[in-house]
């Protein structure tokens, strides 16, 4: 499985998760719920973007996160 890939741009208050080369990045579709899916050329979600997010950031890189197993 490749790395997740998480972006967070504190000036824009984004949040941007990738499950997959961003490069494959071909169309986006907004949910309506400040989320947007990031989708490839045969519709697959490889990523998203969580609009209005603020985090409290200690040092670069370092993002405190929760999983789950499903």
């Amino acid at each position: 499985m490749e790395k997740i890939k998480v972006f967070y741009d504190k000036e824009g208050q984004t949040l941007t998760v990738w499950f997959d080369d961003p490069k494959k990045e071909h169309i986006c579709e907004e949910t309506g719920e400040e989320v947007i899916l990031i989708k490839d050329k045969e519709g697959k979600v490889i990523g998203f973007e969580r609009l209005n997010v603020v985090l409290k950031v200690e040092k670069k890189g370092n993002i405190p996160l929760e999983t789950i197993t499903v």
